[in-house]
């Protein structure tokens, strides 16, 4: 895909660019990014001078994930990352990805992550044609989940053993969005079961 540039109220959200490697290296020295995200761990300059100059626009091109750098309107500071993954199964018929972020620590608890993620959240409704959208986190991850929540994400329970890091397998709780949940209308017919147990949001670990 040829990358493109959302925008909201107070933020710009762009492609990852090679100048952008000095943020994101101090971002990710961050004991909680580096805790709750793949990022390599200790995190040097090298890891991020590839990603931004390399992995992020390389991803663009294949249609591998789409990386956005959330910069604040303005001034262009970088308050963090916001990603579409796993889109594979974008372009067949499951029409599906998984929203990814993490923020930067001193810009946190500002409702900046709220706002990148619903920005590509309605990109990816309106103009990808998504039809479902996922989210994955380790569980006790309650920040990113507090954010999925915020975006109308309805949790759906825990899988065990989900996520492989620093060498453990690690509980995650999952959760999805789906255009009618924004009251946006679906290519495809949904027809759910009729005895699907209610939503129960508020209980994240229930399996």
């Amino acid at each position: 895909m040829e990358p493109v540039t959302l925008t909201t109220e107070r933020l710009v959200l762009r492609p990852f660019r090679s100048s952008d490697a000095g943020a994101v290296f101090a971002a990710c020295q961050d004991p909680d990014i580096q805790r709750w995200t793949p990022v390599p761990s200790p995190y040097e300059r090298g890891h991020a001078e590839e990603f931004t100059g390399r992995t992020a626009p390389d991803n663009w091109r294949d249609d591998a994930a789409y990386d956005f750098a959330v910069l604040t309107k303005g001034d262009g500071v970088l308050v963090g990352a916001m990603a579409l993954v796993r889109l594979e199964r974008l372009y067949g018929p499951e029409r599906q990805a998984e929203l990814g972020y993490w923020t930067v620590p001193g810009h946190r608890r500002r409702g900046y992550t709220g706002e990148a993620a619903r920005a590509v959240i309605e990109w990816a409704f309106t103009t990808l044609g998504a039809e479902r959208l996922e989210w994955c986190c380790e569980a006790g991850n309650e920040g990113s989940r507090a954010v999925a929540l915020a975006a109308g994400f309805r949790m759906e329970g825990t899988d065990r053993a989900r996520i492989v890091h620093r060498g453990t397998r690690r509980d995650a709780w999952r959760g999805a969005l789906l255009p009618s949940d924004w009251r946006l209308p679906s290519a495809t017919p949904y027809l759910p079961h009729p005895h699907a147990p209610a939503d129960r949001s508020d209980e994240p670990t229930a399996v």
